[in-house]
């Protein structure tokens, strides 16, 4: 972690030697962005940690880990569909079923569905691209995650 931290320091020096006052306004804009986000990620980091605080752990590894492979992956892929969390989220949050014993078949299907798939964003995607783009976009995003769980899945060997 420290490398990116030390790489994103390298950067900005890099690019406030090129031009100090693109440097300084595109600091500024990032840092109002991220106010304009904060009471949003606030929200979701804290519906998230009351959920994961009153949902035991042996739920979460039983719906995702000792049901199947397949129905997991399937289980996963669906609720990575319809979420919408941010990735400073979803990491750790994977890193948490991991120790409670989700497979990491399943993670990657949890993961690349949440990343690529847009259930809640469909309303969004409609407006700029069209219904029929809209959803040939996310059924091929859910072909590729379930794709690259499994191929998760053989790297790992959980997969035959």
């Amino acid at each position: 972690m420290i490398y990116l931290y030390a790489l994103a320091t390298l950067g900005i020096l890099i690019s406030i030697i090129a031009n100090r006052q693109k440097t300084r306004k595109a600091l500024k804009t990032a840092w109002n962005l991220f106010i304009k986000m904060l009471p949003m990620l606030l929200i979701t980091l804290s519906v998230v940690s009351i959920v994961l605080y009153f949902l035991p752990d042996y739920a979460i590894a039983k719906y995702l880990g000792t049901n199947g492979l397949l129905v997991g992956v399937i289980i996963a892929s669906v609720i990575g569909a319809v979420s919408l969390l941010p990735g400073f989220i979803t990491f750790p949050l994977c890193g948490l079923l991991l120790q409670q014993g989700v497979s990491f078949t399943v993670l990657g299907a949890f993961t690349t569905s949440l990343m690529m798939v847009g259930v809640v964003t469909y309303p969004i995607e409609k407006k700029y691209f069209g219904i029929k783009l809209t959803v040939i976009r996310n059924i091929a995003a859910l072909v590729i995650a379930v794709i690259v769980s499994f191929a998760i899945g053989l790297i790992y060997q959980e997969v035959l």
